[in-house]
Formats: structure tokens, sequence, C-alpha cells
């Protein structure tokens, strides 16, 4: 079954994405948020254009919701392409110490520079970015050791660009989440879909719900759905499990199938299940 493209508002994205370049000169070091279960389709593609030289770190949230196994996997493929992934769970904690200690690592060649030229050290600048609900807010909070700011699942609209100092080595600029004004890859629409990381956008949750469980069969972790639904992950198609779980459990009603099996994967009740895994090359 074919999903239609997913559909998202991009009315406040130009501003919201002005606003973040021009703040963006001031920046010493970017972190970059992606969602751990899909890392690739959770990039955004004018990021590099963004950062340009800056120094930027890889942050792959939500590591609760995906294995150690998977993690490795991971953490490899990035470090064969030069880059080394920060693990974190941001809504616990996890991961944070060692990304404040890189962050803070990252911005030292910029005050060495300061310093061969005479000038004093100053704390490091650094931002935030990535799509709207990867977990940024959360993070942030952690960062910062306290709650400052509030997740939104609208981009670009909640609240203005600001500088908050962590601590006297870093300050931190809290910016909105961005989404490409189109997203040419549905494939990845559809896995940001799944895990509810492009904010308010127009999709049909049963098609999207379809998807997941199609991934979920050919990724090999239909036991995941067995257990929560007690149904044989593999008595057909996606189509024909969610109709299964709606004449199982809802009279019929694959609307709230979907909507319930799309809610137990965001919710981490169907147990750490990735979306995609590093490609073979």
């Amino acid at each position: 079954m074919s999903t239609p493209p997913i559909q998202w508002y991009p009315g406040h994205i130009a501003k919201a994405e002005k606003a973040l370049k021009e703040q963006l000169k001031r920046v010493d070091v970017v972190l970059e948020v992606r969602d751990s279960r899909i890392p690739l389709s959770a990039y955004h593609p004018q990021i590099p254009e963004w950062v340009g030289t800056k120094a930027k770190l890889l942050v792959l949230n939500r590591l609760d919701m995906v294995d150690a196994g998977v993690r490795e996997l991971w953490r490899n493929w990035f470090r064969s392409k030069g880059e080394i992934p920060y693990f974190t769970d941001a809504q616990h904690g996890k991961g944070i110490r060692e990304l404040l200690q890189a962050t803070q690592n990252a911005g030292m060649e910029m005050n060495q520079r300061r310093l061969d030229r005479d000038m004093l050290p100053r704390p490091v600048r650094a931002v935030v970015i990535g799509f709207p609900n990867v977990g940024k807010s959360a993070l942030i909070n952690r960062l910062l050791g306290k709650r400052v700011v509030d997740s939104a699942r609208r981009p670009g609209v909640t609240r203005q660009l600001r500088w908050i100092r962590i601590s006297e080595a870093i300050e931190l600029l809290d910016a909105p989440g961005v989404i490409p004004a189109k997203l040419n890859d549905q494939a990845a629409a559809i896995k940001l879909a799944i895990c509810d990381d492009i904010g308010e956008a127009a999709y049909d949750w049963q098609r999207i719900a379809i998807a997941l469980i199609e991934i979920i069969q050919d990724l090999d972790y239909g036991a995941a759905l067995q257990s929560r639904y007690h149904l044989d992950p593999l008595l057909g198609t996606g189509d024909d499990y969610l109709l299964a779980v709606a004449e199982a459990r809802y009279q019929g009603d694959s609307e709230r199938a979907a909507r319930q099996i799309l809610n137990d994967f965001r919710k981490g009740i169907l147990g750490a299940i990735p979306l995609e895994l590093p490609p073979f090359e």
C-alpha cells in the first residue's frame, strides 16, 4: 500500500530559519539533535550549510528507545564517517555530563584563538538545533540543570531566540525546532511521523501505523507486536495486522487501532525498537 505524502504547514519556518541563521553567526558550537530511532531520517538537510566550519556535535537522543547493540552499530557507523555520536536520554539525564564536557572541549579552540590575538577568553556559545519533537527542550533543561524551556509541538513559533548561561564556561542559545520547508524523501517523512518528530502535520494515522507495522516486521521485531497485541506478527501485511488489531480490540475501528499502535510505539510500550539500521556500504 502506497503512503501519500506527509503534509505540514511551513508558515513560520522561513521566519524561524532567518532568525536562527542570524544568531548562528555568534555561535561557536552546534549541538545537532536527532532521534536515535531514526538517525538518518532525522537529519535536517540544511544543517551543513548553516554550520559551515563551526564545531558540531551529533546528539542521538532517546537512547532508551534502542538497545545497546543497535547503539553500538550506529556508533561505529558514524565513526566510520568521521563523526562521534553522543547518545543521550534527556528525560532521565543520561549522557548529559559527557555532552557538556564535549561542548566545552569543542570551544577550547575558539578561546585559544582569542588568546593568540591577545583577547580575553569568553564562555563558549552553543546552540541546540533539530526537528521539533526530538527532545531538544528536555536536553536544554538537563544541560542547565533546571526547567527553563517548555517543549513545543509547533516548529518555529513558540519562543524567541535567547541566550541562557549554563555555567561560567558555556552559554546556550535556546532555538525553536526547525523543519525543511519541503521534505522530498517521503520514506524519511513517514518515519518522522511515526516517531512524532515533525510537530503538527497532516497525515493518515492508519497508513502511518501500517508503515510502522511493516517496518517492525521487516526488521524482525515482530515479537514486540505479539507480546502487546497477542496476534501473530506474520499473519499478513501491515494492513492485515492493523485490521486484526481493530477487530480484536476496537470493534473493527481501524482509526482507534492505528492511534493506539502509534502511541504504544512512541511511549516505548512496544519496547526498544529502531526504525532504521546503518546502511550496508
